[in-house]
């Protein structure tokens, strides 16, 4: 994050961070927090998840509109939401989205905050400015951590707020709660939980076959959590191991990026 960046936020925790530095020798950063402590939580002794398939029949076509000039960003959620039978419109920019949201009338916008031309906060408030637009569900995406980023989209006219990186689960439940919108889910998988209470991670079909820079490639995607690269380095993987590139692939397109590194 960098040392300003990072002293900000555990001043904000109400701590410090410290540096000691030795020429040749190397340097120590620490900081020291003063928290309270949790309570400790029994775990079931299995955990459960459902993964959506399909929109339920007989509802209609929901038209988003995802504003968001990064392209790999952009084609995260198109592939996560388009393939479920949503309608969906893409915007480089605030500019382009004021532009298709005044013609196709979208029913919920996926808005980032920074962009060219037309930023998301100027984007918000001409849309939610007219009396049309207040009938326009609008979620901030943003990768502010800080309050007052949240507290500031949402006086600016945004009904919710979603921090990046996000969950596909958190993209399904807006789409609930704004628009009532009813998914199929797959029948529930149990795992049976470790004796930590957290969820075994199987390692992925052997990739001894597989050439060393496309794993470093994949992983390095992987780990910027940029979609296009990652699928990409996938295909090439493909050649060498096709098992392991389907069981990676499958990672990705459910966001399981711990399971690929």
């Amino acid at each position: 994050l960098g040392l300003s960046i990072s002293r900000q936020y555990v001043n904000l925790m109400g701590g410090d961070l410290t540096v000691r530095s030795e020429l040749g020798q190397g340097s120590l950063f620490q900081f020291d927090l003063l928290v309270e402590l949790a309570g400790g939580t029994e775990l079931e002794g299995e955990t459960r998840h459902k993964r959506v398939l399909a929109l339920e029949t007989g509802q209609p076509v929901y038209r988003l509109l995802i504003a968001e000039d990064n392209e790999s960003n952009r084609q995260l959620l198109v592939k996560l939401l388009e393939p479920l039978g949503f309608a969906v419109k893409e915007a480089v920019n605030g500019q382009v989205a004021v532009q298709i949201w005044e013609q196709w009338k979208p029913d919920l916008i996926w808005m980032d905050m920074r962009m060219p031309v037309m930023d998301g906060h100027q984007a918000i408030m001409h849309i939610k400015g007219t009396a049309k637009g207040q009938d326009t569900v609008i979620i901030a995406l943003t990768a502010s951590a800080f309050e007052e980023e949240r507290e500031r989209v949402l006086f600016e006219g945004c009904d919710d707020f979603v921090r990046k990186p996000f969950r596909e689960g958190e993209i399904f439940n807006m789409l609930v709660k704004y628009l009532d919108v009813r998914f199929v889910y797959e029948e529930p998988v149990e795992y049976p939980a470790s004796s930590h209470g957290q969820e075994e991670v199987q390692a992925p079909t052997d990739l001894g076959e597989i050439p060393s820079n496309l794993i470093a490639d994949l992983q390095e995607a992987t780990i910027t959590a940029d979609m296009t690269q990652i699928l990409k380095s996938i295909e090439q993987i493909s050649l060498h191991n096709p098992a392991a590139a389907e069981r990676l692939a499958d990672y990705a397109h459910n966001f399981e990026y711990k399971k690929i590194l």
